[in-house]
């Protein structure tokens, strides 16, 4: 029996206790994402844009899941204890693929209108919200992670700004892998921005056991007109953990959008974006790091869309990688006709400190407008021996050298993030790892 089977299976046996653990749009969607997870099955490594990181493989294990909404308690004040100095949050937390109520998040004051929480509970509360967005944009016409994330996914977290509120304090969500079994993790998050609305969104991945965890995650971003989001997705989690991620993005006239991955430490990432620019005089930012040693895998596929004129997209994704790990990035920006005075620039820059460690880089451009200024371009290399050589000479250990060369080459990056605390928190964390003290997360006691 295959794998697809196998999931489908499992969904018609249990399809009554799936929708009592969830509720309203999240539950009227499955079977349009049955039907498509029948057509498209999983992906595979036979398909292009998957041809360097089977996904399909991750989902054969027979993974836990928990259906039955069992209550796994998680101590958030013992268990989370790193903060981003200089830096208010509004916190809140997933425990797996649920919302987790906590003392810390009852306490967040909201702007009037605005809705943080539960994806479940808005299904509920504000069921207009989501019949309006939810599995809007997800494309599930596809071989994909969509479908099976629709079809399994009951909870998770919505953001909702509605027209012309500014949410000043910056929201952060912590998701705390933890299970005595090996599980399977269908997340799902909704950013809603209305016009003129404005707010940031950090996202924290850790994990607090040594099982394996497969996590299916699908973001879906709807920004309004002259709307402003920062969307900042860390992953800090172990070797053992294995994360596909799908961010669909949708940007109306005006609308600025700012994204940055960082994945810290992991097992195997593949993370996918998909941009489309609805409106004209838009802009995106989109940007990653990746550190990876010993077999770690990180994979980013990005696609942005320019559907429309005047809108301008920037794109920066750098790596490091050691030992034997391996990395992958492709990266297609596709403009339509009549999509003129578009200017986009997509750079992957790479760095294998071993003959073992390898990456495959495919930046492409899709042209069907002529008054455009675009560019691509990616390298892979080494670290500067020039620059080496003349740290050494200085009295610097080759250790320390070659740390600092490689926080310098990811600084360019972390300084694109608008948040200067963050930015300073993200040095300290990368230069941590560097030095090869994150090799196990502990729920980010490490990074204290």
């Amino acid at each position: 029996m295959t794998p697809v089977q196998n999931y489908i299976d499992l969904f018609k046996q249990n399809r009554a206790l799936i929708d009592r653990g969830s509720a309203g749009a999240l539950n009227s969607a499955r079977d349009n994402a049955l039907d498509c997870l029948l057509r498209y099955g999983l992906p595979h490594k036979g398909l292009e844009e998957y041809l360097h990181t089977d996904v399909g493989e991750w989902f054969e294990p027979d993974w836990g899941m928990n259906l039955a909404r069992l209550d796994m308690p998680v101590d958030f004040a013992q268990a989370f204890k790193c903060s981003v100095p200089n830096l208010s949050t509004q916190l809140y937390f997933l425990a797996n693929d649920s919302f987790a109520s906590s003392e810390t998040a009852s306490r967040n004051l909201l702007p009037d209108g605005v809705y943080a929480g539960s994806l479940k509970d808005a299904a509920l509360e504000r069921p207009e919200i989501l019949e309006k967005y939810y599995g809007k944009l997800a494309d599930m016409d596809k071989p994909g992670i969509a479908a099976i994330n629709t079809l399994f996914a009951q909870d998770g977290f919505m953001l909702y700004v509605p027209d012309g509120v500014v949410v000043e304090k910056p929201l952060q969500l912590i998701t705390l892998l933890s299970s005595k079994v090996d599980l399977m993790v269908n997340r799902r998050i909704l950013v809603v921005l209305g016009r003129c609305a404005q707010a940031k969104l950090l996202l924290c991945d850790h994990a607090l056991a040594a099982n394996q965890y497969l996590t299916a995650q699908v973001t879906e971003v709807f920004a309004g007109e002259d709307s402003a989001l920062e969307l900042y997705d860390l992953e800090e989690t172990h070797y053992a953990n294995r994360r596909a991620s799908e961010l669909y993005i949708n940007q109306e006239a005006d609308s600025n959008v700012e994204i940055d991955y960082v994945t810290l430490h992991n097992g195997r990432t593949r993370n996918t974006v998909f941009s489309t620019f609805a409106g004209r005089g838009s802009n995106l930012s989109l940007n990653g790091i990746a550190t990876v040693d010993k077999e770690q895998h990180v994979d980013n596929m990005t696609f942005v869309d320019h559907r429309v004129s005047d809108c301008t997209s920037n794109e920066l994704f750098k790596y490091v990688l050691d030992d034997s790990a391996s990395g992958a990035f492709a990266g297609k920006v596709l403009v339509r006709h009549g999509a003129q005075h578009t200017e986009s620039q997509q750079t992957n820059r790479n760095i294998c400190l071993t003959r073992q460690a390898r990456m495959f880089t495919q930046p492409q451009l899709e042209i069907y407008a002529d008054d455009v200024k675009c560019s691509h371009g990616a390298t892979v290399g080494q670290l500067d021996d020039k620059a080496m050589f003349y740290m050494r000479q200085r009295g610097i250990p080759e250790a320390e050298a070659r740390m600092m060369l490689m926080q310098a080459f990811v600084g360019e990056v972390i300084g694109r993030v608008s948040l200067e605390p963050l930015r300073d928190r993200l040095n300290r964390l990368v230069e941590k790892r560097f030095r090869g003290e994150l090799t196990q997360c502990e729920g980010c006691r490490a990074c204290r």
